[in-house]
């Protein structure tokens, strides 16, 4: 279990802006008292190049490491992916104490909290993006935004304030989002879309491949 990050502008570990999801943590923090199920932190370093950004935590992963992506299928891909692109020091994460470090790369998501059924309410995803908001703008070292999915696609965008409208979310789309930095696009990894083929290994290392490219 990971150290537990003080509440900021852009992480509040107790975060109960969101009523249903509140009552969702506190009915899973009940039987599970052994797992995280609190409000998800980023992962990696401030300095990063590239971020990913996700949709939310998944029940049995993120929300009981308290790690994005870390013990869900979801992670299988994009962990194997990072370490082979030279983001990481590893290729599978299990767990928030399993030594695996980001390097030029953190991962956030567009909800910090488990939705039931994995879908937010747009509701829910408005009053988070606060918080998305504040990391953008204290990542002042980004480069690279990869979006998973349309979901954080348009968190991402409305975060910076930016029309939906004028950006389409499209598998393997580029999109200028200023001087500095572009928006990449991928189908989420997770496992819906891998097993039924949606997205494939090769699909989504491509986008990656192409985010490295971009950082360099």
């Amino acid at each position: 279990m990971i150290e537990r990050l003080p509440k900021s502008a852009s992480y509040d570990p107790d975060c109960t802006r969101c009523p249903r999801l509140a009552r969702f943590l506190a009915e899973a923090r009940h039987e599970h008292p052994d797992w995280w199920c609190r409000p998800v932190p980023f992962f990696g370093p401030a300095n990063a190049r590239l971020l990913i950004v996700g949709l939310a935590p998944g029940f049995r992963g993120a929300n009981r490491t308290s790690r994005p992506f870390t013990g869900d299928h979801a992670g299988i891909l994009l962990y194997e992916t990072l370490y082979e692109l030279g983001f990481s020091n590893k290729p599978v994460s299990v767990a928030a104490d399993d030594g695996l470090r980001l390097r030029d790369a953190r991962i956030s998501n567009a909800v910090k909290c488990v939705p039931p059924e994995n879908k937010p309410t747009p509701d829910e995803i408005q009053r988070c993006n606060a918080y998305l908001q504040t990391e953008l703008r204290e990542l002042t070292r980004v480069r690279v935004i990869v979006a998973l999915g349309r979901i954080a696609h348009d968190a991402v965008l409305r975060a910076l304030g930016l029309k939906l409208s004028a950006f389409r979310f499209a598998h393997g789309s580029e999109h200028r989002i200023d001087e500095a930095r572009v928006m990449l696009d991928s189908y989420h990894c997770s496992r819906y879309n891998t097993q039924t083929r949606r997205l494939t290994a090769e699909m989504f290392k491509s986008v990656m491949a192409r985010a490295r490219s971009l950082t360099l």
